[in-house]
């Protein structure tokens, strides 16, 4: 039984609803956090099971479990193998974001562990066009005195080559300052991004 959720918290539940009374065993999906939780209550009434593909690891309960790549999992692999590498000091831009913030808490346990150090972190907002300070500030303390060994980006796609094309413009080289990223840089326009050749990502 294939059901679409429309994206939203009651297209969720509706469809969970149907499936339910269409005879479902076991529900596979949602996908996004904020549809995992009104499918799982309705779910969890009839005592059927749900396996969703969320990222977001609070969304795990009492009959619903979780078949993906936890961010918090994708940092420490990522974070211990450059530390593995020789890289100590570490500057970070994450998206304010509900994602960012489980990755920069992880990122800052992941560096701790490892006797490393956070030379920046800044935080940018989706708008390109404001993305500009926080690079510079973190570019600079990334050149200054503390210097990075890597640069740390937990975001897509849609917002890295563009962050690493203001980087390189503000003196950042990636062929000295290793850069790293999560799952989400499992996507072909990372790869096709030559600034982003020899870059390391957990996937």
């Amino acid at each position: 039984l294939v059901k679409d959720d429309g994206g939203n918290a009651q297209g969720a539940q509706q469809a969970a609803q149907q499936v339910l009374d269409e005879g479902a065993e076991i529900i596979l999906g949602p996908l996004f956090a904020l549809t995992v939780g009104p499918v799982g209550r309705v779910a969890r009434g009839r005592n059927v099971p749900v396996i969703a593909f969320s990222t977001d690891a609070n969304v795990a309960a009492r009959g619903v479990y979780l078949l993906s790549f936890l961010p918090e999992s994708d940092v420490e692999r990522i974070i211990g193998y450059a530390a593995g590498q020789g890289r100590r000091s570490f500057a970070a831009l994450i998206p304010d974001n509900a994602y960012g913030s489980v990755a920069e808490g992880a990122f800052k346990q992941a560096v701790a562990r490892r006797d490393g150090r956070v030379v920046a972190l800044e935080r940018y907002p989706a708008d390109k066009a404001k993305m500009q300070a926080p690079v510079k500030t973190v570019a600079q303390a990334a050149l200054g005195a503390s210097r990075a060994d890597a640069i740390f980006i937990p975001d897509g796609a849609e917002a890295v080559p563009a962050l690493v094309q203001m980087l390189i413009a503000n003196g950042i080289d990636p062929k000295r300052v290793q850069l790293l990223g999560t799952g989400l840089w499992e996507d072909p326009q990372i790869f096709s991004s030559p600034p982003l050749d020899g870059a390391w990502y957990a996937g």
